[in-house]
């Protein structure tokens, strides 16, 4: 039996012609190994544990230890593989992810997440951190980063970015879909705790103000009147649908089915997949819009034939307002949230609200209730005698 405990034993090591390590058994079918360099490296420490169950015998690198002294590397590489150990007793997957990797496979069936995390992760000093090895002061530092990194708002007629500071509504929502890819890597066993990032990535409270710009119809045909055809029909569709303006860019011709009137959301923020049947009015809209297009073709696209993207939608929509005397602050977003107000005040109720425009009750029920308020005040005024 090797054993690996004191630096004089460890240095009479040979590397091997094999590369096989020199293993000292720890407990049964766990032994925790080392490699020596055949040059003037520190060598490398592993682990290996055998599952009586599958009769596989897994393996992970350790690393070399070099930041501690040479009488402190075996507890170090000890401690190191015995956690490893645990981790894969308890089920835990024998894949040892970066967090990057972890962020790749939940983006693969998330488009957000595909969009965001290029921006904010994977440059990050975060991403090249194993997930084993993340800790909570990782992803504080991460968040503080974010924090200070400036939102893009639009570029200019020269192409240049205009930016703002990041509120703290971006920051939550730039932190859903890092704290979503974690959780999937917990549920897959690639950590063994949440503990780095539970606390880290909790939400600012009340960061989420209601919406107030409201743009009633006649405001948006003015909207609508003083863009070009390319920008008007994006939004109009915008106003017959309470849609996210980049799940309607994300709409193919594909996704609407003219025989039936459906489309089907198939990417979105939230609850994709989806099927909305259509009224007249938006079916012949839309209709028009996937006319002589192939399935996979942009539905709502450009005058040159490419898909909206928010670069693209906010210098129309901010000129088309300064051109209808509407408010500087009106955005894409402002449609949106218009079309929900009047389907609130008209009466339908929140569950359908939530599900046609991908979102949940609490949140339609935090930022339009108080117009249900309104209307029962209103109705409750009529009962006077």
């Amino acid at each position: 039996m090797i054993d690996l405990r004191t630096v004089e034993r460890r240095e009479k090591l040979k590397a091997r012609a094999s590369s096989e390590p020199y293993w000292q058994p720890l407990s049964a079918g766990q032994y925790l190994g080392f490699r020596p360099s055949a040059g003037s490296g520190l060598g490398t420490w592993l682990a290996r544990f055998y599952d009586p169950d599958t009769a596989r015998k897994p393996n992970r690198s350790l690393g070399d230890f070099g930041t501690l002294p040479p009488n402190k590397r075996f507890d170090a590489a000890k401690r190191e593989a015995e956690e490893w150990f645990r981790h894969l007793s308890r089920g835990g997957s024998e894949d040892d992810v970066t967090v990057r990797q972890a962020c790749e496979r939940y983006a693969a069936s998330n488009a957000d997440a595909a969009k965001r995390f290029p921006r904010y992760v994977y440059g990050d000093p975060i991403a090249q951190i194993r997930l084993r090895r993340l800790r909570e002061h990782h992803v504080r530092e991460w968040r503080a980063r974010l924090e200070s990194m400036p939102a893009l708002v639009t570029r200019n007629k020269l192409h240049q970015p205009v930016t703002r500071k990041r509120a703290a509504a971006t920051v939550n929502r730039d932190m859903v879909a890092f704290r979503a890819a974690l959780n999937a890597a917990l549920s897959r066993g690639e950590v063994d705790t949440a503990l780095a990032w539970r606390k880290a990535l909790q939400p600012v409270a009340n960061a989420n103000g209601r919406r107030d710009l409201y743009l009633d119809k006649m405001q948006r045909r003015a909207l609508l009147a003083a863009q070009p055809a390319d920008a008007a029909a994006f939004c109009r569709g915008l106003c017959l649908l309470p849609l996210r303006p980049g799940a309607l860019a994300g709409l193919t011709a594909g996704d609407f089915d003219a025989r039936t009137g459906t489309l089907v959301i198939k990417s979105d923020k939230a609850n994709a997949d989806r099927r909305i049947l259509l009224p007249q009015d938006t079916a012949t809209l839309l209709k028009d819009q996937a006319s002589g297009k192939l399935p996979r073709a942009p539905l709502f696209a450009r005058a040159d034939g490419r898909p909206w993207d928010k670069d693209a939608w906010k210098g129309p929509v901010k000129d088309a307002a300064r051109t209808a005397a509407l408010p500087e602050s009106v955005t894409a977003y402002t449609l949106r949230h218009s079309t929900i107000t009047d389907l609130v005040t008209g009466g339908l109720d929140l569950l359908t609200v939530a599900q046609i425009s991908g979102t949940s009750v609490r949140m339609i029920e935090k930022h339009y209730g108080h117009l249900r308020g309104e209307r029962a005040a209103a109705a409750l005024a009529g009962l006077a005698l």
